[in-house]
């Protein structure tokens, strides 16, 4: 079994700084999909009351670019991460292609 290495003082300090960053982007995609959630449910409601197909297809592009706003966010924490938390250059550049193929293949 490998040993784990020991933290410098000045990595000590970085997982709390990213945690922190990763803690406010948490909150502000969760907002942003409970502000999703009650777009969608009045989505529900528009089409339940025979609103006009115009309007509710306003309504649904508008939840769909609120969905692809969260989701980029929610990308750019993880290439923060990626950067972030990293030991070496060769890891970054792993980290950083790995969350490039995530954007390709969902976005």
């Amino acid at each position: 079994m490998a040993a784990i290495p020991a933290k410098t003082a000045s990595s000590a300090t970085e997982p709390s700084a990213a945690s922190a960053y990763r803690s406010e982007h948490q909150r502000d995609v969760i907002n942003r999909l409970k502000r999703i959630e009650g777009q969608v449910r009045g989505l529900i409601d528009m089409v339940e009351s025979g609103r006009p197909c115009e309007d509710v297809a306003q309504q649904m592009s508008a939840a769909r670019k609120a969905m692809d706003k969260a989701f980029y966010r929610m990308m750019a924490c993880s290439v923060m991460e990626a950067v972030s938390g990293s030991e070496s250059e060769v890891d970054t550049f792993r980290e950083v292609e790995r969350s490039t193929r995530i954007l390709e293949k969902y976005a």
